[in-house]
């Protein structure tokens, strides 16, 4: 089955992506339905595991949203687990070298494209029965992470690795790499030129950049600024953020 995000960058539509750190499928069911174009499963800082993860993906498969996952970190046993579970796409943290982007694409594709061993047990029910291998090192997403000083240093090199879709930005860990303090909302102008180095080496490869945010306005500034995804928070701190405000109104706050 075709990729839905991949085909939206392709045509030049912004998306957003909802992030999912509640470790059950009922909260990715309420979230598939609030009009994000993806879903992440976050393995790394949620309290997610691998079969909250297949839950999550359960929850969520019948409104349409492409699934995805943040890796705990750049290892081939989880993300052929995750892919194998249903997983379309995967953002892997703390990719800092072309070797390492080269390991994280290795794990993502079929040979002769790289060693993913081959065992859809659910990623099959995406596509046709048994065809799944056909298309899938088309379909799923590679997106490292770019949060380090290190990964900036090595940005072209990991760019310039074939299979690599796009970066995803950290900018909490890439705030600590660079003696900053761990913000998501940038608006240091040493980050902003950071991400406009982002957004010139991916466009003019013809990959995408996207961004963690903490509001569905500042992601709005990034789409603008030519970032092609923007994830706003995730389940729990949306959860907190609109009980937070329900309850301040109520008390005439």
């Amino acid at each position: 089955m075709a990729n839905k995000l991949r085909e939206a960058w392709k045509s030049g539509r912004k998306t957003v992506n909802g992030w999912l750190a509640i470790p059950h499928a009922f909260p990715a069911e309420v979230m598939a339905q609030a009009g994000f174009d993806s879903l992440t499963v976050d393995m790394q800082h949620g309290v997610q595991d691998y079969l909250s993860a297949v839950a999550c993906f359960q929850g969520m498969q019948p409104h349409g949203v492409t699934p995805m996952v943040r890796v705990p970190w750049n290892e081939p046993g989880i993300v052929g687990k995750v892919l194998d579970a249903g997983a379309m796409g995967v953002i892997c943290p703390m990719v800092n070298t072309r070797e390492q982007a080269e390991q994280l694409v290795s794990y993502c594709r079929y040979p002769p494209q790289g060693a993913r061993s081959f065992g859809p047990i659910r990623a099959g029910i995406y596509g046709e029965a048994g065809t799944y291998w056909q298309t899938a090192n088309d379909d799923v997403l590679v997106i490292p992470m770019i949060e380090t000083r290190q990964a900036l240093d090595n940005l072209e090199a990991i760019l310039d690795v074939p299979g690599i879709d796009g970066v995803y930005v950290g900018p909490s860990d890439l705030g600590l790499s660079l003696g900053l303090p761990p913000l998501q909302d940038r608006e240091e102008p040493q980050i902003l030129e950071i991400y406009g180095r982002i957004l010139h080496e991916t466009k003019k490869r013809g990959q995408v950049a996207g961004l963690h945010t903490m509001s569905g306005k500042y992601t709005k500034r990034m789409h603008e600024m030519g970032f092609a995804f923007g994830t706003i928070m995730n389940d729990s701190g949306l959860m907190l953020t609109a009980a937070r405000a329900q309850i301040a109104a109520a008390r005439g706050g």
